[in-house]
């Protein structure tokens, strides 16, 4: 299962009043775990920064000024997000903006029912409480202290870390899957002992067994007396 983590920072509010996306950044999840995959860009947002905006991510004109346009990105950010599933704090924001840009670039939109909101997700956690990525780092133990603005690459990757907690804590992240060896998707076979264990069964409690199974119409168990009454004569 693959999901990206995926935040942005803009110059404002509303993309439907001209404010405009300046940075994207995401992180890959592989069935929950982070593979080091990411997507990083800043933009030219094509107009001026207000100071608002400018105090919440200290992104200036002057900065974005040399950066390229959505239009330039559009088709390589759509190639790595791909078809995965998109996790995203406050989706709605995100994905307003997103899709504002895509319309303009003449992209299709991102479609909504591929995105899960942890903003949604810590609500019904954490029904009545505060639920700004902040507020959840607090509450889960999470390292923010690199956070003194908003920047989208490092919200992604602590909203990984949120997401996983939200989930139920970081033990859900465990990639059986990718283990080598040991008979999971891997297609190998399980490793085999080179000793087995001796049996823990007694010959009275085979004997107990064979006298029941006797009671029984045609058993499955029939198949296998061979080699319990085997066990039972070597002990």
């Amino acid at each position: 299962m693959r999901e990206i983590v995926l935040d942005t920072e803009t110059t404002g509010l509303d993309p439907l009043t001209g404010d405009r996306v300046v940075e994207i950044g995401c992180v890959e999840l592989l069935n929950r775990i982070a593979t080091g995959a990411s997507y990083h860009v800043y933009l030219n947002p094509e107009r001026d920064m207000p100071e608002g905006a400018f105090r919440v991510h200290g992104l200036s004109s002057e900065f974005l000024a040399d950066k390229p346009l959505f239009a330039d990105i559009a088709d390589e950010f759509l190639a790595f997000i791909d078809d995965g599933s998109l996790v995203i704090h406050n989706a709605a924001f995100d994905m307003g903006f997103l899709n504002a840009e895509l319309t303009r670039a003449k992209r299709p939109p991102l479609g909504y029912e591929r995105v899960i909101d942890t903003l949604m997700l810590a609500r019904r956690k954490n029904p009545g409480g505060q639920n700004s990525l902040d507020s959840l780092c607090q509450r889960y133990g999470i390292d923010n202290s690199r956070r003194t603005k908003h920047g989208a690459l490092l919200d992604s990757e602590i909203l990984a870390e949120v997401y996983l907690e939200l989930l139920g804590g970081r033990q859900a992240s465990l990639g059986l899957s990718h283990l080598d060896g040991v008979g999971f998707s891997s297609g190998k076979a399980a490793a085999q002992r080179p000793v087995p264990l001796p049996s823990r069964l007694t010959a009275a409690d085979i004997e107990v067994h064979l006298a029941f199974v006797a009671t029984l119409k045609e058993p499955v168990w029939r198949e296998y007396f061979a080699e319990t009454e085997a066990t039972v004569a070597a002990q």
